[in-house]
């Protein structure tokens, strides 16, 4: 069925690029992970906007694929079908924060430049061609063999996001992500952490630990809060707050009143429907996570990382596996239950060089000017 989908949006993508011309500056932005102005095309887009006159902007999101599902919203399958396919086949540029799988069935004209950007600014698990087989595997590397420019952060991510994508190296350029630059703006800092703490006045002031996990398929129908937020107060002093930022399978299950259920104590607060994990990123004083990509932006700030791995030989075995050893390679201690996070927390003692090389390793460029040169290398 998905198939029919793919091939009735590449038809009518052919029917406009027969009959209509390429617009000069107009983008089409594909940001069905993270529509928000945060993520990395979101970020671009502004940039454009501000930088020169002229740009034009078309968006698909991920809630114009729920809209198209549900069975009544012909309004919805109208715009998906036939209009969306009119922007795509008009448009200059392509930017896309995640694979487009009627991509498969669409071969566009040399004139247009197609921007993977991705969702992520790193990866520590496996992804793409590197995990997925079959007909899914076979559809993304066609979707991906129209992309112009893959842009990443280092030489290292370089190789395995060619691997993962399934294009050349060529291909794949290191310009830095929009999303990092925030994070060497000292004005846009305090514009975001003053937008959270104005919404959240209670919490200025305090020790904010943000737990961000990875989602794990089976928490789709089990979702669960591995960590004891209840132990973690009762060990530490009140002014320690943990803000749980969750996917929204697990966080729809948990939350009541922005609180979570599990818990139960007013220093864990549900932070999973807040629109900005970099604002997030920005006023905590600590993170918990364990196989996110998150760290690649958190790294910045020379911040403690604790890494909560509580089912890292299952998820090793079971799941999508690493490219590196994790252990090895992660900026921050390792730990396997709530027990060991309090202790870590008591003591205060993280390793500042062990973050200070992983920026190195994994950033070329720490000048917050990446869209800056994704305007001059691509769009200019």
């Amino acid at each position: 069925m998905k198939t029919i989908g793919y091939l009735i949006f590449a038809g009518f993508y052919y029917f406009f690029r027969l009959f209509c011309k390429i617009k000069p500056k107009k983008v089409f932005a594909v940001m069905t992970h993270d529509a928000s102005p945060c993520g990395n095309v979101g970020v671009m887009v502004d940039y454009l906007k501000k930088r020169e006159e002229g740009y034009t902007f078309q968006y698909i999101k991920k809630s114009d694929r729920k809209m198209v599902k549900a069975p009544h919203e012909w309004k919805a399958k109208v715009s998906f079908f036939i209009e969306k396919p009119y922007h795509l086949a008009t448009s200059e540029f392509v930017m896309l924060d995640n694979i487009f799988l009627p991509m498969a069935y669409i071969k566009f004209s040399k004139k247009v430049k197609v921007i993977q950007l991705w969702h992520g600014t790193g990866t520590i698990k496996r992804f793409g061609q590197d995990v997925n087989t079959g007909k899914l595997k076979k559809l993304e590397k066609r979707a991906n063999s129209s992309i112009t420019h893959l842009i990443v952060n280092s030489e290292e991510t370089k190789k395995e996001y060619a691997k993962a994508f399934g294009v050349e190296e060529n291909k794949v350029f290191i310009y830095g992500l929009p999303r990092t630059d925030l994070f060497f703006n000292r004005e846009k800092i305090e514009e975001s952490k003053n937008k959270f703490y104005k919404r959240y006045p209670k919490l200025k002031g305090k020790k904010l630990v943000l737990y961000a996990p990875t989602f794990r398929d089976q928490e789709k129908d089990h979702p669960k809060l591995v960590l004891d937020t209840a132990k973690l107060s009762e060990g530490m002093p009140n002014d320690y707050v943990y803000l749980l930022r969750l996917h929204p399978f697990v966080a729809q299950a948990l939350d009541k009143d922005g609180l979570i259920k599990t818990g139960g104590d007013e220093n864990t607060i549900s932070m999973s429907s807040y629109e900005d994990i970099n604002a997030l990123l920005l006023v905590s004083d600590y993170l918990i996570t364990d196989y996110s990509s998150v760290i690649f932006e958190y790294c910045l700030m020379e911040r403690p990382i604790i890494f909560y791995a509580y089912d890292l030989e299952h998820f090793w075995d079971q799941g999508r596996g690493f490219y590196r050893p994790y252990e090895e390679y992660v900026p921050g201690p390792v730990v396997k239950d709530t027990q060991e996070i309090l202790e870590l927390l008591k003591n205060d003692e993280f390793d500042q060089e062990e973050i200070k090389a992983f920026v190195k390793n994994n950033y070329r460029y720490l000048d917050g000017k990446s869209a800056e040169r994704l305007y001059l290398h691509i769009f200019k």
